[in-house]
């Protein structure tokens, strides 16, 4: 699944690691060093650990980059991903950089746990609730906003979103994917979570079907919602090139899924809402965990959350937002 975990020598511990890394996504250096960071350390979030120890950075430098282009750009990529680690409670310690012809960032994330410390992703009973923690969309809303300057693509869609939408869509998207996910991993534990998974190249679909094969119980995974950031599912649709409503948009960096017991959910997505984790962290209840075959799959119709971007002004229905289920 998201991380190893491995059973070490001394006092009952265990040390549980990940790396990931990627292409740049969003123009802002610095926002893209922050993004990578937190896509890290997301799969430990994943898992219900909290606490990492130990990170080291992953570089490497575009040979087609010109040296004052390096000069500027690779200092602010690093700076976003070493605040992220901070924000996170952990430091970078050191890394590798290399010349290539793409550029690169990514991490390895290291945590030794004692065996309360994190939540195996194999618990789910029928009864359970799904939960997601980060809108739908990012990879939608990225490419919407290259668009604008792509007259063929652009044509495709501008029938169904204005560029202002597009400029709301892709920095809430931008913002969402540097959040890290570390209140919903605290929240897991206080909420008795039975499994989860991040949301990432997959799509929501794609992870929950990788998380549905390794439950220990004979279940199945049922989506019926879809928080979405606002106007992609429209884009998505016009463009006809992403399959977002079907489950297998690519994301980056997105919310963690979670299986719930029923009566912890509705609470642990209020709680995750509240002022004291500051500002953006949201949860919505998109699915049940039903007796089955260790499948999953998105209902023929399901309801779209248009989640509003937080630079919108726009007035948003109360319908949208709330974290109960149109089950």
């Amino acid at each position: 699944m998201d991380s190893c975990v491995v059973p070490l020598r001394h006092g009952g511990l265990s040390l549980v690691q990940t790396t990931d890394f990627f292409y740049p996504l969003v123009e802002d250096p610095y926002m893209m060093g922050r993004i990578a960071c937190a896509n890290v350390l997301s799969d430990l979030y994943a898992m219900g650990i909290t606490e990492c120890d130990n990170m080291l950075m992953l570089l490497s430098v575009s040979q087609k980059m010109s040296e004052e282009e390096r000069e500027k750009i690779m200092p602010l990529m690093v700076r976003g991903f070493r605040d992220a680690a901070e924000q996170g409670g952990t430091s970078v310690t050191g890394g590798h950089t290399v010349i290539n012809p793409w550029l690169i960032i990514g991490g390895v994330a290291t945590s030794v746990c004692q065996p309360n410390e994190f939540i195996m992703p194999d618990s789910a009973v029928p009864g359970d609730v799904l939960v997601l923690t980060k809108p739908l969309g990012t990879q939608v809303a990225v490419n919407a906003h290259q668009w604008l300057d792509d007259p063929e693509k652009w044509n495709k869609i501008k029938l169904v979103v204005s560029k202002e939408d597009v400029e709301l869509a892709y920095q809430e998207a931008m913002f969402s994917m540097a959040m890290l996910n570390r209140t919903a991993a605290r929240l897991m534990h206080t909420f008795n979570a039975h499994a989860a998974t991040d949301i990432t190249g997959f799509g929501i679909l794609g992870h929950a079907q990788n998380l549905a094969k390794q439950q220990r119980s004979e279940v199945s995974f049922v989506i019926h919602n879809l928080p979405i950031i606002a106007k992609m599912a429209a884009v998505s649709k016009a463009s006809g090139c992403f399959g977002l409503l079907q489950g297998t948009s690519a994301e980056t960096s997105g919310g963690l899924l979670i299986c719930l017991p029923r009566e912890q959910a509705a609470r642990f997505c209020a709680e995750i809402k509240s002022p004291k984790y500051g500002e953006g962290h949201q949860a919505w209840i998109i699915g049940i965990v039903e007796k089955g075959n260790q499948t999953a799959r998105i209902i023929d119709k399901p309801r779209i959350i248009e989640v509003m971007p937080r630079g919108a002004t726009l007035h948003q229905d109360n319908s949208n937002t709330s974290p109960e289920p149109a089950l």
